[in-house]
């Protein structure tokens, strides 16, 4: 088995990724975990087709010139004083926010491809059969998001941007590295929670309803792969030696702060106001006069702000200690967010969704598969 591992459960136990011959072990055959079954056989309930118009039509207008996508509220450039007045014209602001919605959609873009690139690489590891499966089925959905988020820029942009020097750099240490668990927290525990904040979000405030149809069918698959990172929690967390805790909450802590102090920073847009006749550096300097830890500590107390679904993330999984947890208390109430409970913003519209899902994918169904289905 692959060291560095840090594995407190068989059907987390992992190989190196050229060891195909540990596969063909034939005790293996007959062992397998069923800690994901329901996940597994849930997956027919929200499946959907990106390329099918039963379930979503690409070809939906939006008059990109004349509506914006999202609120300004949510464009942190055009809070700044020298942003919003030399952006004075509406049609140019509208501009403005349609083309930061897509540097939005695009590191959504590039972290689905970072999914899909790394639930195929868990197949190549995970020993147990029950988990590997689990992992194909992910990297089946991660490719439909890919397909799906790739033809909705290709709608209304025509093409994608760049991914941000952070995000890929956060991107490909997390699928490069060999360590399971840093793959888990990194990828199915923290860029998912993201990911899943950022998605009841864009559902709640965006104002194109094929965007809004997109961010549903998508949370459908959502929920179910934050649901394997938590089965990793509960399995592991609470058998971790003093040592590996701090190894593994460390790791946690190094993920979120990149994704916190760079994921949405103005340095990564730089572009964007050159594009507009802006002063990177003079935008730059304004957001950062706005952008404090009181400011974040105040939009933090939505429920679907991105970096709250992750603190409250790794909370509930036990990995937050004393040791960090002054750091994550700096922009949340963490007695609030452990009041709250499990449940995951984002799992009612998830929830809708699948119900959505079964009126189309059991319609012309017999009685009988119908329920064999269920």
């Amino acid at each position: 088995m692959a060291d560095g591992n840090i594995t407190k459960d068989a059907m987390y136990e992992a190989v190196a990724p050229d060891d195909f011959v540990s596969m063909l072990d034939l005790d293996r055959y007959g062992d397998r975990s069923n800690a994901f079954d329901k996940i597994i056989a849930a997956t027919h309930d929200h499946f959907w087709d990106p390329l099918d118009k039963d379930y979503i039509d690409f070809d939906e207008p939006f008059d990109m010139e004349n509506q914006a996508l999202l609120p300004e509220s949510m464009i942190g450039a055009l809070q700044t004083k020298y942003v919003s007045e030399r952006l004075s014209d509406p049609k140019e602001r509208i501009r403005f926010i349609n083309e930061q919605t897509l540097r939005s959609f695009s590191s959504i873009l590039h972290g689905e491809q970072g999914a899909l690139n790394l639930s195929a690489s868990l197949c190549h590891v995970l020993y147990d059969q029950g988990a590997q499966e689990y992992a194909a089925n992910q990297t089946r959905e991660e490719a439909r998001h890919v397909t799906a988020f790739a033809k909705y820029i290709k709608a209304r942009w025509g093409r994608p941007a760049p991914c941000s020097p952070v995000l890929q750099s956060l991107l490909v240490e997390i699928i490069s590295a060999p360590e399971v668990y840093k793959k888990i927290i990194g990828m199915q525990m923290l860029v998912e929670g993201l990911a899943m904040g950022a998605f009841a979000t864009f559902f709640q405030k965006i104002n194109d309803p094929l965007g809004r149809k997109l961010m549903q069918l998508v949370m459908t698959d959502e929920a179910f792969h934050h649901k394997f990172g938590k089965i990793w929690a509960d399995r592991t967390v609470p058998k971790l030696s003093p040592d590996e805790h701090i190894i593994i909450e460390d790791w946690a802590a190094h993920c979120f702060q990149t994704l916190l102090f760079n994921l949405v920073a103005p340095s990564e847009q730089r572009d964007l106001y050159e594009m507009f006749g802006l002063d990177p550096d003079r935008v730059i300097a304004e957001f950062a006069e706005i952008a404090t830890d009181a400011a974040r500590r105040e939009d933090m107390k939505e429920a679907t702000n991105i970096f709250r679904v992750l603190i409250k993330t790794l909370l509930n999984a036990g990995i937050i200690t004393d040791r960090t947890r002054a750091f994550y208390g700096l922009y949340v109430d963490m007695d609030e967010l452990k009041a709250e409970g499990d449940r995951m913003v984002g799992d009612d519209i998830a929830d809708e969704g699948i119900a959505y899902l079964k009126t189309i994918n059991f319609r012309d169904r017999s009685p009988a598969m119908k329920i064999a289905a269920e």
